[in-house]
């Protein structure tokens, strides 16, 4: 599987734009290359540089169809999204997407994607324990996108 997003490469900056310090919207993310007999693909956005311990989850989608491309920029954050799938609630306790916004020095962000032998059964709003075991034993290829972010120097300050 290959993950890429238009709005940042591999390793790169991610853009204020999708940060607490722009717009705090999802950038939009492109997928390819799904395993043949995938029954639906999960996404998870992970900064393991939180202090909270297990890092801070920013972004917990599931029950993705397989033929589904990718999310656009600025998805909604409802827990259910028409062709996309299901939401969990991140490490606030919201549906959707949450941007960057590390109290100091530089995050790393972890996007990644998993595709599933089949659909999850969960409900929408989902946490992160309940999405990991319910993916427990399921899961048939990853592919992973990272992207660092650190506040501007005169808002951290």
């Amino acid at each position: 599987m290959r993950l890429s997003s238009p709005a940042f490469r591999d390793g790169g900056d991610i853009p204020r734009v999708f940060s607490c310090e722009g717009e705090n919207i999802s950038p939009a993310i492109e997928w390819s290359e799904i395993p043949i007999g995938t029954g639906s693909l999960v996404f998870i956005v992970h900064d393991p540089d939180a202090s909270r311990p297990g890092g801070f989850y920013h972004w917990l989608l599931y029950n993705i169809p397989p033929d589904c491309p990718g999310i656009p920029s600025s998805a909604p954050t409802t827990e259910i999204v028409q062709n996309l799938g299901m939401q969990g609630r991140n490490s606030e306790g919201n549906s959707g997407y949450t941007g960057p916004c590390p109290p100091q020095s530089q995050h790393r962000y972890f996007f990644r994607l998993y595709a599933m032998q089949r659909e999850l059964a969960l409900e929408p709003g989902a946490d992160y324990p309940h999405l990991a075991e319910a993916m427990e034993g399921h899961i048939l290829a990853t592919a992973e996108l990272m992207g660092c972010y650190a506040k501007s120097e005169k808002k951290a300050a």
